[in-house]
């Protein structure tokens, strides 16, 4: 036979066309690369050639989703009413609380057509409002239709504020349990009840019942995260955080964060797109036992080795059920007041069980690297700075001719990381955003918006990669050809205030919030400034965006040794073009006096000297500038290429 049709392929794995065609859409569904068949073995294991390959060709991208329209908003309206709702609360965000969400998880963008990772959108009866922040107010006022939906800033006013200003006494707000973190919830609650309206838990999303394309939940393999990459077994960690439940006086602390999951149990998988996670729950309990909760099919004989005889694992459709059983034994349950759902507590609480809210046991943890880590994150920023090099090198000489697009420089950008070792894929969608572009501060290009790299523009490029020993995050912006006028020195106040941070040395117990000022600075001093933090935590394979710790008037965490964080101040001009240079910085003890701290600089890529006035650089910034590209240098040269070895070497020279 030369192909098996898909009736063939049901009878040899003994499924139902239909149970076989709702596997495949929950595969398509995950954020598996392209040519990868580590699933076939949850489906069809031990399947003979001929099967993986038809398996494999029935993979799909998945079908474009239906083009956004008013009659969305009509419809849920409608549910609303019959519910006895006067509004209802859409948030970005799934039931695990996390930046990156699966498919079937997007509402917020099935609602309003807005596609940022962070957003909320009130439906009220008689009016509708996306609140956004800085990063998205000019891609909300692109995406979304003004005559249906406001566009609004996160703080002016506030959605509560907003929302209570049309609310009458009595008014019923419905919102999504599985949707809201418990400090979330409280939150609505209180500023709801003080005008006397009501916040009132939905037993069914009212806009899954209107999403007839709605995606499956994904289906990828979970994977054990090898100690050579974590430093830690998860034995260990088990036995560390399980004493600081007993010294807290917890029976158990549940998660639902899927990093807090994949970094406790060093299990890793691709469910979700960037962040290499599985969707899991997990119950520590304080003799160092954990429950874990995941899809069967993602038990593989590798999985059950690595978890050993401490992990007991259940089907993840029985965790209501496992928080009854906590519930009816009454159990002290920790959960984490900005990550566990107002649900989790609800089902917890009317089950018999006692909630403490706690601080996450693993954030800390995750947070400050210990030393297999920080030397991962060395490694593959080194990889990193090769990959980006060879693209530096090729835009350098393709974008002055003309002819590039955006997404060109994304594909290009991505064939070089796939070169490189242990490489496992983006961290974030590439933001390439040529001229006016580049001032949308999360700018995602597509095939609609993509735009000429034209000669006369900046280019703004922010990019990362997930490497097995580490994660990624750079940003650097790019003249091709001349220079804008007013650029330049745009550009050098924003390099003098991401220098400032670099070379900072502060105290132990310095929170992010006293350091966010030194990369503003010489903005502030020109009446400019820009709407987003300057540095945000890293993971270890695993999110980009990582608490506690940032640099930005939020962050409150102390910064501590092993902790990485981006430094990427920025200027943006709307209509014209964005700035940005982000590097990424480990917290480290420094040798000015006892008890002080230091950053050290993970990220070498040279900084575009053609956008530099020196004369506005003092003595030590020009000294920082040298010694940064003289390392530059050192380290990306011998990885490299001679062409490119040369061009680096001009991209570097002294300023």
């Amino acid at each position: 036979m030369d192909s098996l049709t898909f009736a063939d392929l049901s009878a040899r794995l003994c499924l139902p066309q239909d149970t076989l065609r709702a596997l495949l859409a929950r595969v398509d569904a995950a954020a598996l690369a392209g040519g990868s068949e580590d699933w076939i073995e949850m489906i069809a294991p031990g399947a003979e050639p001929d099967v993986k390959s038809a398996l494999a060709a029935l993979r799909t991208s998945g079908q474009a989703p239906a083009p956004w329209s008013a009659d969305r908003l009509a419809a849920v309206r409608k549910t609303l009413r019959d519910q006895a709702l006067d509004g209802f609360i859409v948030p970005q965000a799934d039931p695990h609380m996390g930046e990156y969400i699966p498919a079937r998880h997007q509402r917020l963008a099935w609602l309003s057509g807005f596609t940022g990772s962070a957003g909320l959108l009130v439906l009220h009866k008689d009016a509708a409002a996306l609140f956004v922040d800085g990063r998205y107010t000019l891609q909300a006022s692109q995406e979304v239709d003004a005559a249906a939906i406001e566009t609004r800033h996160y703080s002016k006013p506030p959605a509560k504020e907003w929302l209570c200003e049309r609310l009458a006494a009595g008014g019923r707000i419905g919102y999504d349990a599985k949707l809201f973190s418990i400090r979330q919830a409280d939150d609505w609650r209180e500023a709801l009840e003080r005008g006397g309206a009501r916040l009132v838990a939905v037993a069914e999303n009212p806009i899954d019942a209107h999403w007839p394309d709605q995606p499956p939940e994904p289906l990828s393999p979970m994977v054990p995260h090898p100690e050579r990459y974590s430093g830690e077994s998860l034995d260990d960690k088990c036995a560390r955080l399980s004493k600081a439940l007993q010294d807290d006086g917890l029976d158990a602390m549940m998660f639902n964060q899927l990093d807090a999951v994949a970094w406790l149990l060093n299990v890793r998988g691709n469910d979700v797109a960037n962040m290499p996670v599985s969707v899991a729950y997990a119950v520590l309990h304080r003799d160092g036992t954990v429950d874990l909760y995941i899809d069967p099919l993602k038990r593989s004989d590798a999985l059950n080795a690595h978890l050993g005889n401490r992990i007991s694992v259940f089907a993840v459709d029985s965790i209501a059920e496992g928080m009854r059983k906590l519930g009816a034994e009454g159990k002290r349950i920790g959960l984490a007041a900005d990550a566990a759902t107002d649900w989790m507590r609800t089902t917890l609480q009317d089950s018999g069980a006692t909630i403490v809210l706690a601080t996450d046991p693993t954030e800390l943890p995750r947070a400050i690297k210990n030393e297999t880590e920080r030397a991962g994150a060395r490694a593959a920023h080194k990889r990193d700075a090769a990959a980006l090099a060879r693209t530096l090198k090729w835009l350098s000489d393709e974008a002055p001719r003309g002819g590039l697009t955006e997404l060109d420089v994304v594909a290009r950008l991505e064939r070089e990381r796939e070169q490189e070792a242990l490489h496992r894929g983006p961290s974030f969608d590439t933001i390439s955003g040529a001229g006016s572009h580049g001032a949308i501060v999360h700018y995602r290009v597509s095939e609609t918006s993509n735009a000429a790299v034209a000669v006369g523009n900046l280019l703004l490029l922010d990019s990362g990669a997930q490497y097995l020993d580490g994660t990624t995050d750079i940003t650097r912006t790019i003249a091709v050809g001349p220079v804008p006028d007013d650029a330049a020195a745009c550009f050098t106040y924003v390099l003098k205030g991401h220098i400032a941070l670099a070379r900072a040395k502060f105290p132990a117990g310095t929170t992010g919030a006293q350091l966010d000022s030194l990369a503003r600075q010489f903005l502030w001093r020109q009446g400019l400034n820009f709407d987003h933090g300057t540095g945000h935590g890293v993971g270890s394979y695993l999110g980009v965006h990582e608490g506690p710790q940032r640099i930005s008037a939020a962050g409150h965490a102390k910064l501590q040794a092993g902790m990485i964080l981006s430094n990427e101040p920025g200027y943006y001009r709307e209509g014209a073009f964005g700035i940005r240079i982000e590097n990424l910085l480990l917290v480290r003890p420094s040798d000015v006096a006892p008890d002080f701290l230091e950053f050290e600089t993970l990220t070498f890529a040279p900084i575009d000297r053609s956008l530099i006035t020196v004369a506005l650089l003092d003595e030590e910034e020009r000294h920082w500038l040298d010694a940064y590209h003289k390392r530059v240098f050192e380290i990306v040269g011998p990885q490299v290429p001679q062409p490119v070895r040369d061009w680096l070497l001009a991209a570097t020279a002294p300023i």
